[in-house]
């Protein structure tokens, strides 16, 4: 019998598997197979856990990013209340100082018109003093009414034109 190496090939090769099964080799590959399925699997729970956490701080960031911009409505909204009522304030406070300064000048307005009346009133009577005066020391009293009549024109007419 003549054999061919591929013989000798295979019953190496029996010979090679059934030493690796009698030293215990399938139960070790088995092991480290086993193990690297439970790395995975553990990986993959990590993994998992990690997504389910990173989802739950994206929520919560979410949240936060709400609550600023609906806190940042209120203060914008409040800001614009307040300015509203500065301006308001602002606007009534011109008024009542218009009003006052209004009422100031027609008051001085009014002292200057009391004021001019009185001195007119004072000239004529002035002039009405000394007109008697006059006439009284001429001692005529033909004239006395006519002469009176126009000096206290022409004073008034004066007093007028001081006063404007």
């Amino acid at each position: 019998m003549h054999f061919d190496a591929e013989f000798y090939v295979a019953v190496g090769f029996t010979i090679f598997v059934l030493v690796l099964l009698w030293v215990g080799a399938h139960s070790k590959f088995a092991a480290l197979i086993d193990a690297r399925i439970n790395r995975i699997k553990g990986e993959l729970a990590e993994a998992e856990r990690l997504r389910a956490e990173a989802e739950s701080l994206l929520a919560s960031f979410e949240k936060k990013r709400e609550e600023a911009e609906a806190e940042a409505k209120a203060i914008v909204a409040q800001a614009k209340e307040e300015a509203e009522l500065i301006a308001a304030e602002g606007k009534r406070r011109l008024d009542e100082f218009m009003a006052r300064s209004v009422k100031q000048v027609e008051q001085k307005i009014a002292q200057a018109e009391a004021q001019a009346t009185a001195e007119v009133r004072a000239a004529a009577a002035d002039a009405a003093v000394k007109v008697a005066e006059r006439v009284l020391a001429k001692g005529g009293a033909k004239d006395f009414v006519a002469a009176g009549i126009n000096e206290v024109k022409s004073l008034a007419e004066r007093a007028r034109y001081v006063s404007n």
